[in-house]
């Protein structure tokens, strides 16, 4: 981004913390929804079905907002409305009576998750300079981990340590929780409007680059872009199944909700330290490696996790471990994507990596769904680890230079 002017950092800062308060919101909200469901009669496919609505409105916007980021001058107005939706979407969970409503529900926040992600993402391949941009995006997951760890931490101490629970009282609980989850989604509203640049970049036109943006067909092209899209899908698709399938694991298993809330904090807390650490591994291993690794480690680690889940500190370990993972590729996919794109086309390109993630969103966990009746739970978990499997196997084979 040479010749672009300074650009004050603050509005980054308010970003980051518009992020942590939506997001503890939204991974509040999220498994209190599988606990909801099950306290509405449902089973394994209901939650399958409803973790996959999350994603599947989202799926016929992704590429028409990532177009509107790349057009608009700032990109406060749409973060902001990412966070009123975020906020909207529990309390629309909290009185929602039946299962068609709370799969409803859950397509606000999946929407409200869109356009709050695609308008961060944007402006940061906008506004910050190339050198810094892998730590930026690792702050900028980080703070999604931050929300993905005490969310559910916070859903589990609602729910306490019973087990056995009668449907009337479990859905009371979790009804309460979600109106937590939206107050504290809303305090994230004033700071979305804090998130405006201080300063447009005027960047310099690459003669070898083109200004108009690339179509879809020319974006799906870069090889880069489509490793990234496979491999961003497999890790994103992962966190959702383990979201949506440890509280019915636990179930399974006799874990109570407060240590499955636990040990979903402990997975995000994992990733948090992964991203934040990520400049340090990055003058070590090339983005690459990093990147296989992610899909690699989280894989084997989930693998095993559903024979060890009744044993607590083991499944800790476990996911501690394969949460490093998890969050270690995210932010590399996001950095690997913006820069193998022309500056015109970073807010599509980044819009159709999310496009894959919520592609996968949609199908795995609903098929996950529909494996977890005749296999349980466990077996939901292992059809996430066979996708992070293929994404590895699907990355072509380094070159001299790349990193």
């Amino acid at each position: 981004m040479s010749g672009n002017r300074p650009v004050s950092r603050g509005w980054f800062w308010m970003l980051i913390a518009a992020a942590v308060l939506g997001q503890i919101g939204l991974n509040l909200s999220r498994p209190l929804i599988s606990y909801k469901v099950l306290a509405l009669g449902g089973e394994s496919l209901s939650v399958g079905m409803t973790s996959a609505a999350y994603a599947l409105v989202p799926v016929a916007a992704a590429l028409w907002l990532g177009r509107v980021t790349d057009r608009r001058h700032s990109l406060k107005g749409v973060v902001a409305v990412g966070s009123l939706l975020l906020a909207a979407g529990p309390f629309v969970l909290a009185v929602s009576p039946s299962l068609v409503l709370v799969t409803m529900a859950s397509a606000i926040l999946g929407m409200g998750h869109l356009c709050f992600t695609i308008a961060g993402q944007s402006a940061i391949a906008r506004f910050v300079p190339p050198g810094n941009m892998d730590s930026a995006f690792g702050w900028f997951t980080a703070s999604f981990a931050m929300g993905q760890m005490i969310g559910p931490l916070l859903a589990g101490l609602a729910l306490g340590p019973s087990q056995g629970v009668p449907a009337e009282v479990r859905l009371i609980d979790a009804n309460t929780a979600l109106l937590m989850a939206g107050f504290i989604s809303v305090f994230a509203v004033p700071f979305a409007f804090g998130t405006a640049a201080k300063h447009a970049p005027t960047v310099k036109p690459d003669a070898a680059m083109p200004t108009r943006p690339d179509s879809v067909a020319a974006l799906l092209r870069y090889p880069t872009v489509r490793t990234n899209m496979v491999a961003s899908l497999a890790l994103l698709a992962t966190t959702d199944i383990l979201v949506a399938f440890l509280p019915l694991l636990g179930e399974d298993k006799g874990v109570p909700p407060v240590v499955v809330g636990l040990l979903l904090a402990t997975r995000a807390a994992a990733s948090i330290a992964s991203r934040l650490l990520l400049p340090v591994l990055l003058t070590r291993w090339s983005r690459r490696t990093l990147v296989i690794s992610s899909l690699a480690g989280a894989g084997t680690t989930i693998a095993i996790l559903p024979w060890l889940f009744h044993v607590s500190w083991m499944a800790g370990l476990l996911l501690a471990i394969g949460g490093f993972f998890l969050g270690l590729g995210q932010p590399i996919t996001m950095t690997l994507v913006t820069q193998s794109v022309p500056h015109a086309s970073r807010g599509a390109a980044l819009a159709l990596r999310l496009l894959g993630n919520r592609l996968g969103q949609v199908t795995l966990p609903a098929a996950a769904g529909l494996l977890a009746g005749p296999a349980g739970a466990s077996g939901a978990l292992w059809m996430s680890c066979a996708v992070l499997a293929a994404a590895c196997i699907l990355w072509p084979p380094d070159k001299p230079g790349t990193g």
